[in-house]
């Protein structure tokens, strides 16, 4: 019965339950759209990261990374290589979830040197083929080539550094480095290819040269730092890891935001930007619904009087108050998540061009394209919050409705 006079409160006044209907579903639909978009955003940036120089995961010698992370050990790291490369390779092999894996080399404490400047670098040692597998890095060479067959000490830089050190095709790089025993080593590269990631916190760093050179000069023929892995179910990425990790035992085996910390920052900033936003939402939400209930009550005090008078109880005026705030919850966050799944679904398609900022989202590895993404459990949080809000901003109207005394109520004009 109470959901019945509830229901048609709300339509006796047409107009101002379509603009609290309105309001709500275009509040809705405004942070289904924000947050997908800011979603795209990050997983874009994760995807890139792994499609350009992570992969989804990684096998070192646990004593490597250690080197990586304690200064007085850089100098060990040219022989902390992976301990059993045959049996890794097996392992690889056998495991039916592995896509592809490629070797890398890894120098070093290296130096570049060109023309009087230097800098300093991230040298890979790959195999160019085998790198094709898990990585995009021969997609994205923008003048010259990924590397030329028969041709020993080529070197691949970005386009950053390209313009640093103002250097290109077939130009000569000197790069210094300690090789596994601790002697310091000058080799020379010419440049075969220039790259751009688009991701200049990467690019002004990593310089790419095949690894059986950069072996040979280390000394470590016939060795790798690290084995880059892609896996034919992103879903299943930790599963294989832990399968991996078991036939591979004293190996350091990784996924990818265990490889790079800002991944697993912008993971935790996903759901971090989904409760702040959603939270701003209800906030300014709450006092909409306070202001329209309140009015409601106002306009009705005689008719709630009337109401008490001939028998209803303060708790049916409480619950008929709340049950018309959570109708119209109801109607119009439904209302808003349609809209927001249609724009999102759209602009997944097409993408958002943010090319007129691309300068700055380059220095961030962010893409000039934006594709948003939503998920299932943002419109379960949404729908949920919605009805939250709807709750609490019906309590101060309908303490105002009960505390109304049925005599002077029913004198109201």
């Amino acid at each position: 019965m109470l959901l019945k006079i509830a229901w048609r409160n709300i339509w006796r006044s047409k107009l101002r339950s379509a603009v609290v209907i309105g309001s709500i579903a275009i509040g809705v639909w405004s942070l289904v759209f924000l947050l997908s978009f800011s979603r795209g955003m990050i997983m874009t940036y994760i995807e890139k990261a792994i499609e350009n120089q992570t992969s989804h995961i990684q096998v070192h010698n646990p004593a490597f990374i250690n080197a990586d992370i304690e200064a007085n050990e850089l100098e060990k790291a040219p022989y902390n290589f992976i301990s059993d490369i045959n049996k890794t390779e097996e392992a690889l092999k056998s495991n039916p979830a592995v896509e592809a894996y490629a070797m890398r080399s890894y120098a070093h404490q290296t130096f570049l040197g060109v023309a009087g400047k230097t800098g300093v670098a991230n040298v890979y040692g790959i195999n160019p083929e085998a790198e094709k597998g898990v990585t995009n890095i021969h997609n994205l060479v923008v003048e010259g080539n990924y590397f030329e067959e028969k041709k020993r000490n080529q070197i691949l830089i970005s386009k950053s550094q390209a313009e640093k050190y103002n250097i290109g095709l077939r130009k000569k790089v000197v790069l210094s480095f300690t090789d596994k025993d601790g002697i310091p080593t000058k080799v020379a590269f010419r440049v075969c290819g220039i790259y751009d990631t688009k991701n200049q916190l990467q690019d002004q760093f990593n310089v790419y040269v095949r690894q059986k050179d950069l072996n040979k000069v280390l000394g470590i023929k016939g060795q790798s730092h690290e084995v880059a892995i892609l896996v034919k179910d992103v879903e299943k990425v930790y599963d294989t890891k832990e399968d991996l990790a078991e036939t591979m035992p004293g190996q350091l085996v990784r996924v990818y935001d265990q490889i790079s910390p800002e991944i697993e920052l912008f993971n935790v900033q996903i759901q971090l930007t989904t409760f702040i936003f959603t939270f701003i939402f209800m906030l300014g939400l709450i006092f909409g619904i306070i202001n329209t209930m309140l009015m409601a009550v106002l306009e009705r005090m005689r008719e709630l009087g009337m109401l008490m008078a001939i028998g209803m109880n303060k708790g049916k005026v409480f619950k008929m108050i709340t049950l018309e705030t959570l109708l119209l919850g109801l109607i119009s966050a439904p209302i808003g998540m349609l809209i927001g799944t249609i724009s999102v679904g759209y602009f997944k398609r097409v993408g958002l061009d943010l090319s007129n900022f691309s300068k700055g989202m380059q220095k961030f590895g962010m893409s000039e394209v934006v594709y948003p993404e939503s998920s299932g459990d943002m419109y379960i949080i949404f729908g949920v919050a919605v009805l939250i809000t709807a709750v609490l901003g019906s309590l101060y109207p309908a303490f105002k409705a009960i505390s109304l005394r049925p005599v002077e109520a029913i004198r109201k004009i």
